[in-house]
């Protein structure tokens, strides 16, 4: 890695279910501080069981995961509880947006379990919306937004926290070319602000969009390239937010749950 610091290690990492299904056959990959990678393969490939395994969703059948710098195999539930409220950030296929609730209520929401007493949690609220083109929207709700905004939305919660790491599981796959283009136009800014960013996608253009691809097939890693310059924004007609970096509080530990 050249000196840049590991947000994420795997070291020989397997995952077997019940019945002797193996979805993750000896994984080893690590994501450096700043990468914008996206992990692509076919369904059934193993790739939304390597992002749990990120994410801490679950863990290994065998193998060493390493996140933040901290072994997951060596923490507790509530442990892993504070170091995904601390270090990870999640957006998934699917919105989670509170109907009937604001854009900064269902932002402010997300930080409910961070200890951030209700006045700054509504400040990092609007900081987060404002980065991700929303500043605007601020007192709209889920059903006056597009498909797109709503996903920014889902991205502005993610972030609010300033999580080093932000993992989104197929974030465009229930959008449109031009709405897509736009949250990926977000995930960009975002990298470029600081963010370390893995994305999981089936869609070979959306792969092609990120400096860094990784292929995964059959539980394995069979590909891990990086490009100079990246793919253009796919449907780059589409209207780009105006994503503005926000100052964020200083790394936390997961020392205070220990």
């Amino acid at each position: 890695m050249n000196g840049t610091k590991k947000v994420v290690e795997l070291v020989g990492v397997t995952k077997v279910y019940p019945g002797d299904v193996a979805a993750l056959r000896g994984v080893d990959l690590v994501i450096g501080a700043g990468d914008l990678v996206a992990i692509v393969g076919p369904s059934g490939s193993g790739k939304s069981t390597l992002l749990h395994m990120i994410g801490t969703l679950d863990r290994p059948t065998s193998g060493t995961v390493r996140i933040a710098g901290y072994e997951v195999g060596d923490l507790t539930d509530r442990e892993l509880s504070a170091l995904r409220a601390r270090h990870l950030g999640f957006v998934f296929q699917q919105f989670h947006l509170a109907p009937g609730t604001s854009a900064l209520d269902n932002v402010a929401d997300g930080l409910l379990y961070s200890g951030t007493p209700p006045k700054a949690r509504r400040e990092r609220a609007a900081a987060a919306l404002e980065r991700v083109g929303l500043g605007h929207r601020l007192g709209h709700r889920p059903h006056q937004m597009s498909g797109g905004e709503q996903q920014r939305v889902a991205v502005a919660r993610a972030v609010a926290g300033e999580p080093p790491l932000l993992l989104a599981d197929e974030p465009t796959g229930n959008l449109d070319s031009a709405a897509g283009a736009e949250v990926l136009a977000v995930l960009r800014d975002l990298n470029a602000s600081g963010t370390t960013i893995a994305l999981i996608t089936h869609d070979a253009e959306i792969a092609a969009w990120a400096p860094r691809r990784v292929g995964v097939r059959d539980g394995r890693i069979v590909t891990d390239e990086r490009t100079e310059t990246a793919a253009a924004t796919p449907a780059t007609t589409a209207a780009k937010p105006a994503a503005k970096p926000v100052a964020g509080p200083g790394a936390e530990t997961v020392e205070a749950a220990r």
